[in-house]
């Protein structure tokens, strides 16, 4: 399984950079996932993480084809409601795109449309979907039979949870709250790494 740290939008960029760039090494990727932060930001922010050993490969651009385009970001990840997945693949068949989904229905149409992968949520209950009920892991299985690509899980996972998760079998879990909001961040994402890489 894949580790994919997920940003939560709360942070300053350098109080953010400073976050990513100490779990570097401890995750397999990072998500840009900075709605608020104007487009100035975000390109100040992948500038200084590349200048500090961050691999452009473990970036993963949210929603933002066109920074993706500019900084050469190999990866783009489109919200359910974003950029339409093929007209993206289309234009830019070397980028490799994600998608989030929230039903196995929309996973089939997306991986039928181009996508290199999905992201499958929210599986528990999160902070980030307050008042929406979550989807459950259950879909994970039935979507790993019938897709070819990489399948995901997001949505309020924890260390606690993590094995309920794993016993489904995605091909990772992106993890936002536990990381981002955690005081001890290197701590937690090493411990989620260990978990997910050690797994029999």
């Amino acid at each position: 399984m894949k580790l994919i740290a997920v940003t939560d939008d709360q942070q300053s960029v350098k109080a953010l950079a400073e976050k990513i760039i100490a779990i570097n090494d401890v995750m397999d990727y990072v998500q840009i996932r900075e709605k608020s932060k104007s487009v100035l930001e975000i390109v100040t922010l992948i500038e200084y993480l590349q200048n500090k050993g961050v691999k452009k490969e473990k970036i993963i651009m949210n929603d933002r084809l066109d920074v993706a385009l500019c900084m050469d970001i190999p990866t783009v990840h489109l919200p359910e409601n974003g950029l339409p997945v093929k007209m993206v693949k289309k234009r830019y068949p070397h980028i490799r795109v994600g998608c989030s989904v929230h039903s196995f229905e929309k996973a089939k149409q997306v991986e039928a449309n181009g996508a290199d992968y999905v992201l499958y949520g929210h599986c528990f209950e999160t902070n980030s979907k307050q008042g929406l009920p979550p989807n459950g892991v259950e879909p994970i299985l039935q979507i790993k039979k019938e897709l070819s690509i990489p399948v995901y899980a997001i949505g309020g996972i924890t260390l606690v949870k993590l094995p309920s998760i794993q016993a489904i079998g995605p091909d990772g879990v992106a993890i936002m709250s536990s990381i981002f909001a955690a005081d001890e961040p290197y701590s937690i994402t090493k411990k989620f790494s260990e978990a997910i890489h050690n797994e029999k």
